[in-house]
């Protein structure tokens, strides 16, 4: 691949609620507006392609939709179009953006994203989620989110020991970083008070293990993304935060499957090895449905174009996507910020909490910042970037979530059980 360098040049967001009461392209818009006002030297027709991103047509009730929101923002005479992968949607669109911008065709692309996922009941917004999953076998036998990852919680606790607690720990290190997030939907609902996890035991089961306390938000938001080759980037942006390295990965539709996945059967011999020894191991030991095959392979891909060895030692922060408290805690292992089996340990010793060596989620991630699916990724990037640009204090109005002298960055994107997902790695230099 060529040496084109590609930067996230900064963006605008328009604050994520469970129930907003502007339509999706007013939210873009007002997103777009709310990018432009950090451009002051940028003249819109100067974007020369745009990226849109968003989910279900189902949640808009509108097929074609990147078209009204390209029309509706006076982008409607530049090439777009619209990337779809599930909850992995807007991490594909800023790939994608990446790749168009890379091989040379583009310089300056527009990336929008959105979801507005409140405009039918709640019941009715997790069976058109749930129709991402196997509608043949899976969803024809009840087959929702919530129990499928419940699911895999159970078979990884089963397999390496973390407890409820260790869920607990996770939830409320998130929340208690959306606090000072002001476009945070747990402080919007919940106000600034830190929570424990006595508060935490006190939630609701809604598949066990999960608390809803566990499980993603239901949010309507959008949110804008500049991005920009080298040869514009200064024009554009005295802080561009340049992507690294990209990775992608897949693995089979249904998790059950992966007990038997010939695709990865062999593969990371290492892995296999790790098993406790009381439960019979399967064809397939890793991934197996305790962890995230897409991940890893991912994983492999960015380090390796990012130069990074070390990733615990050598990334600063993290912003996860992680509908569920559990697939945080294996990504922490899938990642390898540490050994399979071990993203327990750093929960329990403080290393993924804020001010630890490898703080996830300060943002508050999917469970306590928001979760509108298209525009989800492209919110953890933009705080990325303000992370990384030094910008929380102006952005937030509160320096407690800033990381002092980060240069070095990961997001990660899936859709359904992690049957396709990626890995970005962002820096500032």
């Amino acid at each position: 691949m060529n040496d084109r360098r590609v930067a996230i040049l900064g963006g605008g967001l328009y604050r994520p609620g469970r129930v907003r009461y502007d339509n999706a392209e007013e939210g873009v818009a007002m997103a777009y507006k709310n990018m432009l006002n950090d451009f002051p030297n940028l003249d819109p027709q100067e974007i020369e392609f745009v990226q849109s991103s968003y989910f279900s047509d189902h949640l808009n009730q509108q097929l074609c939709m990147a078209w009204i929101v390209q029309d509706y923002i006076g982008q409607h005479r530049k090439g777009g179009y619209r990337i779809e992968g599930g909850g992995s949607t807007p991490l594909d669109a800023i790939i994608n953006a990446y790749f168009l911008i890379k091989s040379g065709q583009f310089d300056l692309i527009l990336v929008v994203g959105w979801e507005w996922m409140s405009e039918v009941d709640t019941a009715t917004t997790n069976e058109f989620i749930a129709s991402a999953s196997d509608t043949d076998w899976d969803f024809t036998v009840g087959g929702f989110y919530n129990g499928y990852y419940a699911a895999l919680e159970t078979r990884h606790m089963q397999l390496y020991g973390e407890t409820i607690e260790d869920l607990g720990r996770i939830a409320v290190k998130n929340r208690n970083n959306a606090v000072h997030n002001p476009y945070s939907q747990w402080r919007a609902e919940h106000g600034t008070g830190y929570v424990t996890l006595d508060d935490y035991y006190k939630d609701r089961i809604i598949a066990w293990p999960y608390r809803r306390w566990d499980c993603a938000l239901i949010s309507e938001g959008a949110c804008c993304l500049l991005m920009g080759s080298e040869k514009v980037a200064k024009k554009y942006s005295n802080n561009p935060m340049w992507i690294d390295g990209v990775g992608m990965g897949t693995d089979s539709m249904r998790p059950g499957d992966r007990l038997v996945d010939w695709a990865y059967h062999g593969v990371y011999k290492a892995e296999e090895k790790i098993y406790p020894p009381n439960v019979e191991k399967p064809i397939t030991p890793y991934p197996e449905m305790a962890n995230f095959g897409f991940a890893r392979e991912a994983a492999k891909q960015a380090y390796a174009q990012a130069g990074i060895r070390n990733p615990l030692k050598e990334i600063d922060l993290a912003e996860l996507f992680a509908p569920y408290d559990g697939v945080e805690l294996c990504l922490y292992e899938d990642l390898m910020f540490c050994r399979r089996g071990e993203g327990k340990t750093l929960i329990r010793e403080g290393v993924v909490e804020r001010g630890g060596e490898l703080p996830c989620q300060l943002s508050g991630g999917l469970t306590a910042f928001t979760h509108p699916v298209g525009a989800t990724s492209l919110l953890q990037t933009l705080f990325l970037y303000w992370q990384l640009a030094g910008l929380i204090r102006k952005k937030l109005g509160d320096p407690t979530l800033q990381v002092k002298k980060a240069k070095k960055a990961i997001t990660t994107g899936h859709g359904g059980t992690g049957c396709q997902g990626g890995v970005i790695i962002y820096s500032k230099d």
